[in-house]
């Protein structure tokens, strides 16, 4: 149950990752006006918004990353407890205010790493 948990925690990781790119580097291209919906001027006007966005998505992919290879047991499993609960407070809270879709893409995939985390 262990190795499923933190397969999904890297997935979690993984996933924040590539919203990175998505906000970081591709918020104006073809790709990232297609996922986000967004014209090209409204994606203009938000880049860096958006690149901000991306930062911190990065930061919740590190924080999981550390959880995943953080040597003390205990400890990584605390790391990992509180970076997917930002990860599920983001995915509510962007439910809330942008689209429902983030719910099931970010929220939803945390909250099950979360409970197998437990459940471990």
């Amino acid at each position: 149950m262990s190795a499923i948990a933190n397969a999904l925690v890297a997935l979690v990781a993984a996933l924040h990752v590539y919203f990175l790119i998505l906000e970081m580097f591709l918020w104006t291209k073809p790709l990232g006006l297609r996922i986000f919906r967004n014209s090209p001027e409204k994606a203009a006007d938000s880049a860096v918004l958006a690149a901000n966005q991306g930062l911190y998505n990065g930061f919740l992919a590190a924080g999981l990353v550390w959880g995943l290879v953080q040597p003390n047991i205990t400890f990584a499993f605390q790391i990992k407890v509180f970076f997917l609960a930002c990860v599920i407070a983001a995915g509510i809270y962007g439910a809330a205010t942008v689209s429902r879709r983030i719910l099931l893409v970010q929220a939803a995939s945390a909250a099950i790493a979360l409970l197998l985390l437990w459940l471990s």
